[in-house]
Formats: C-alpha cells, sequence, structure tokens
C-alpha cells in the first residue's frame, strides 16, 4: 500500500477528504439481528455514535481478499484482538496507518492478540492492496457496512463529495462494489474472546490516528484488565 510520496499531493487530497464529514460479492450480515437494529448511516462522520468500552460486539460475516466468509464471531473467538476500521485502500491516510500498525504486530502477537481491519474495499479491491504491500494481518471486507453500522461507525458521503474524489481518482463504487457510498469512521478497538470491548478509539477526523506505540499501550492495560 504506497502512501502518496509527495508533502503537495497529500495535502491536495486531505483537502479534498476534508469532505467527507455486483463485483465480487462481499456479502454480510448482522447475525441474529435484523437492519433495524443496525444503528443509522449518518450524514455525517461527527454524528457517529460508536460502541464503547463494556459493550458487546455485533456479529457479522465478512469475506477475505480471497472470497471466503468468516464470522467475526468466529474471528475474535479465536484470539483476543485488536480490530481497526479504515476507509479504504484508497485512503493515504488509512495505509500509512495500517503499515504503522504493521510494524508492531510481533510484539501484540506476543501478548497473545491477533489484528484485523475491516474496511468496505471489496475484496478485489483488498487483493489489490495487499499486491502493494504485503501485511501479516488479515483484511476483510465489510462492503455492505453491515460491522460498521453495527459498530455505530457508518456516515454517509455527500454527492458532491463523491464527485470531488472522482476527480482525484477515488471512484468510491469501485472500491466498494456497492453503490451505497457509506464509510467508517476509522476506528481501533480491543475485544477479548467473550466479545467484549477492552478498548475503543474513534476520531471523525480521519487524519487523527492512534500510534503503534499508544495502541500497545492500550494493548497492554487491556491484557491487565482481563
Amino acid at each position: 500500500m504506497k502512501i502518496l510520496e509527495t508533502g503537495f499531493v497529500l495535502g491536495v487530497i486531505a483537502a479534498a477528504l476534508g469532505g467527507c464529514s455486483k463485483q465480487e460479492s462481499g456479502a454480510t450480515m448482522l447475525n441474529a439481528k435484523n437492519d433495524r437494529q443496525l444503528a443509522p448511516v449518518v450524514q455525517r462522520a461527527e454524528d457517529v455514535k460508536p460502541l464503547e468500552v463494556g459493550d458487546q460486539v455485533p456479529d457479522a460475516v465478512l469475506v477475505l481478499p480471497e472470497g471466503a466468509t468468516e464470522k467475526f464471531s468466529a474471528v475474535y473467538r479465536s484470539h483476543p484482538t485488536v480490530l481497526i476500521f479504515y476507509r479504504g485502500g484508497w485512503c493515504p491516510y488509512c495505509n500509512r496507518h495500517l503499515a504503522e500498525v504493521g510494524s508492531v504486530e510481533s510484539q501484540l502477537r506476543g501478548m497473545g492478540y491477533q489484528i484485523v481491519a475491516v474496511s468496505p474495499d471489496s475484496p478485489l479491491s483488498l487483493r489489490e492492496s495487499l499486491s502493494k504491500e504485503a501485511l501479516g494481518y488479515r483484511l476483510y471486507s465489510d462492503s455492505d457496512m453491515v460491522l460498521a453500522r453495527g459498530f455505530g461507525l457508518a456516515f454517509h458521503v455527500d454527492d458532491a463529495t463523491v464527485e470531488l474524489y472522482k476527480g482525484y481518482g477515488i471512484d468510491l463504487d469501485k472500491a466498494t462494489g456497492r453503490p451505497h457510498h457509506d464509510l467508517p469512521v476509522p476506528a481501533v478497538f480491543i475485544v477479548d474472546q467473550g466479545g467484549t470491548i477492552r478498548y475503543a478509539h474513534t476520531n471523525p477526523d480521519y487524519k487523527a490516528r492512534l500510534s503503534a506505540q499508544e495502541i500497545l499501550s492500550a494493548a497492554e492495560s487491556a491484557k491487565g484488565a482481563r
């Protein structure tokens, strides 16, 4: 996942992205719940109401890059999980953050954690991302934004911003394989094997991300609390 290398280009795209307030099937569903129980998709990133520490996480069927499906519950029950929600492989801030998280993967594994990153990118888009930079942890597709909505992170990108994105070579329909134009607010959660959130961090400012060291500290604290 190559980061845009010039500060000028990154700055231009940052200004454009600030407007944010059936390709391969990425079938997702919230198990034992119906759509009315999902958090609504809000109109601005600042209006999301994410889950908090102590909340139980929802379950959804996610899709791996090769197209296989896996329940989120099966993922977190296997190991305590550092869960990353990111907007997509088209987002340079997300790519930089994923790479930084990868730099501390061995330390997190040493503490018994696994890292899982979820975005609305289609399985095809995930494969394209992994062809640019290999990561040691798994990326999952949540193209229908079911898990993101279950976590209360989903917001809608308005039509004007969608068109602005296209001017910078960002096509949300192509990236997700869906026409909904919804994205998750970037977030980091630590989930124990019982599905309880032990740590939660969200910020509607897509440029503000937890550092690798902050994630390590949160993981250490959460481990001590288990």
